[in-house]
This record gives structure tokens, sequence and C-alpha cells, in this order.
């Protein structure tokens, strides 16, 4: 049985040719799946015979020591002293070029905003927004994403995007669509993971960049994936968006929900009316016999939403998706349409339009 461990022993020798470095210690080699003798993993290349070269050395590894389905997604790399300036012009050009029409933020939009809030990391928020995301564009409607968290941008590589925005002649950003979501992100501007190290008010202003310097189009929905906690970022939120919806994702276990519930309480302070609950790693479902074993306990959404006054909009299961098979709509983190978990989003999307649709906005 391979494991995890394995794979990064024989893939330590590969060396990115210009530092002589191991690709896994650039973590150009990262994502790491392995499930029997299945894996799955991201490389990042910096040309097209790389590209090419890095993919057969990486399966002829793999196949040696028993890999039989092996998935590669190639991510290309841009050279970050050639390129960086450019990308920096890309947060800049759509203000200088007249975007200042841009109505998104404006209350008579039409577009209803809801960010998705956790009190700590680890309870798969980023999951839960990407998954609601699809499932609502998966029934009709215009969705657009902002991975508002910026220290920790996770959404690019969680819906499996390879590519970065495109600018126009005009300056104007066009966003990155992937299962029907426009998703905009700082991880498209950050290079080799490279950590953000920004104060408050730059972020602030990156995200106002983001709402008002991209062609977003007609939205229905504005999805945006929030930092953990209460900091500065979640501030510029309820600021920027007083008209702002909220979702809170906890998982099953009482600490976490006692840590969620100061999401809540800062969304009530800011009268950010909250939509209701997620608990995500509700239980885990045997696949053998189907019986429901409660890892992390129950009852802390539920306890979560009673406090908040709000609804437990559902409870999902402890698990990744099974995305292995090279197939166009591979991503590490979205569930295929008809699976458990997708379902149980597209029952939470059912509610999310109805509460949000059915609410004239004042």
């Amino acid at each position: 049985m391979i494991n995890r461990e394995q794979v990064q022993e024989i893939l330590q020798p590969i060396q990115d040719p210009e530092t002589g470095k191991s690709l896994i210690e650039l973590q150009r080699i990262r994502d790491i799946v392995v499930k029997d003798s299945s894996v799955r993993l991201s490389v990042t290349y910096s040309s097209e015979e790389q590209r090419e070269q890095l993919n057969g050395q990486i399966r002829e590894l793999l196949q040696a020591i028993g890999a039989e389905d092996v998935h590669i997604r190639m991510v290309p790399a841009v050279n970050s002293a050639q390129q960086e300036p450019d990308d920096r012009e890309k947060l800049t050009k759509g203000h200088a070029a007249g975007m200042q029409n841009n109505q998104l933020l404006s209350k008579n939009s039409g577009v209803h905003f809801i960010a998705v809030a956790s009190g700590k990391g680890g309870v798969g928020k980023s999951t839960v927004t990407v998954n609601l995301a699809t499932a609502l564009a998966r029934q009709g409607k215009k969705v657009g994403l902002i991975d508002a968290d910026i220290y920790g941008f996770s959404v690019p590589d969680m819906m499996g995007i390879e590519e970065g925005p495109s600018v126009t002649d005009e300056g104007v950003i066009i966003p990155v669509e992937r299962f029907g979501v426009k998703v905009m992100s700082m991880g498209f501007f950050i290079r080799e993971n490279s950590p953000v190290v920004w104060r408050g008010p730059m972020l602030g202003k990156m995200l106002r960049q983001f709402f008002e310097d991209v062609a977003w189009g007609d939205l229905d929905y504005m999805l945006l994936d929030l930092p953990p906690g209460t900091g500065d970022v979640a501030l510029d939120v309820h600021q920027m968006i007083p008209q702002s919806k909220e979702i809170i994702v906890t998982t099953p276990h009482a600490t976490a929900a006692f840590v969620a519930a100061r999401a809540g309480a800062m969304a009530i302070q800011t009268e950010h009316e909250i939509l209701g609950v997620v608990e995500n790693m509700a239980y885990y479902s045997c696949s053998n016999c189907g019986e429901k074993d409660y890892v992390f306990g129950r009852g802390g959404g539920g306890m979560l939403a009673e406090t908040l006054h709000t609804e437990l909009l559902g409870q999902l299961p402890l698990g990744g998706p099974d995305n292995l098979t090279a197939d166009p709509d591979f991503s590490p983190s979205v569930y295929r349409a008809g699976t458990e978990s997708a379902n149980i989003y597209s029952d939470i999307a059912n509610k999310i339009s109805s509460k949000c649709e059915g609410t004239t906005e004042s």
C-alpha cells in the first residue's frame, strides 16, 4: 500500500534546474493525495519542455512504487522577476480605465452578498464556500466568489483552477470562471506560495479592488470566503457591504461551536443577517455498512444555531471528494453532482435562495 511519505521520498530527488533545490522543498510538487494505488498531485512547471519532462519523470517514479492511477495537475509558473510588476498592474489598471462606475457594492445592484465565516481555522469554511457557490451555479444562478482569506487563500487550488485572470486592452480585469462560478483570489497574484506580509489597510484596499476593478458582469450571488475569526478583513467586509448576509461554519465539537459564536456575534453587532449555520464534519459514514460514526461529537451546529437564533442549514459528512480520475472536471475539493455531499450542498443552496430571494431589501 502506497502512502504519502513514500511519494514524497521517491520524488525528493527531482530538482529545479535553476536553483538545484528539490521541487518538493520548493513546494512545486504539492497537494499530494494517495488513495489505495491512486496518486494525485500538482506540479508547477516553468516551460513546455519541463512540463513534458516532469510529467514523464514523475509518472515513471510513481509507477515504480506501485501507483496504478496517477493524475498530475500541471500548473504553469510565471517568472516572478519578469511578471510580478504586470500582475500588480492587473490590480490597478481597472480603476484607471474608468471602472469607478461599477455598481456592484450598491444596495440597488440586486446582488445577494453572502459572507462565509468561522470562528477558527480548520473547520472547512473554504470547502463549504466553493461547494455552495458551485451548487448555486448548478441551479442556474449567476455566481461570483471572492477569496477574501487573503493570508490563507486556497480557493483557486481547491477548485482546480490552473490559469489566472486576464486583462483587456482597456485595463479591465476578467475573473476566472470554473464550474460556472466567477472567481477572484489573492492566490492569482502570489508566486510559488509566497507569504503575504501586509497590514490591515493594504488588505482592505486589495479587497475593495476585487469589488470595484473586476468585470463581474451580471450576478445573482457574490460569496466571500472570509478569514477565520474577527480580524481586519472581516471588519472591512462588514463596512463595505452593510447589506451582506452571513453563514457561519462550525464542526460538531462544542469548543468549535463556542468559538464560532464570536463570528456570529460580530455579524449581529454589525446588523448583518445570519442566514444560518453549516455543520461540517458532522459524521463519518462507513462505505461498507452505512453506519454513521460521530467522530467529533454531536450537537455543536444545533447549539450554535440556537445561540444565534438562526437555522441549522445542513450537516455535512467527514470525507473528501473522490476526484482521482483524470477528467476535465477534476478539482481537489468540489464534490461531483449527485454524490451525497453534493446533494446536501444543493439542499443548502435551495434554502439560501429561498431566504435571499424571498426577502425584500430595504
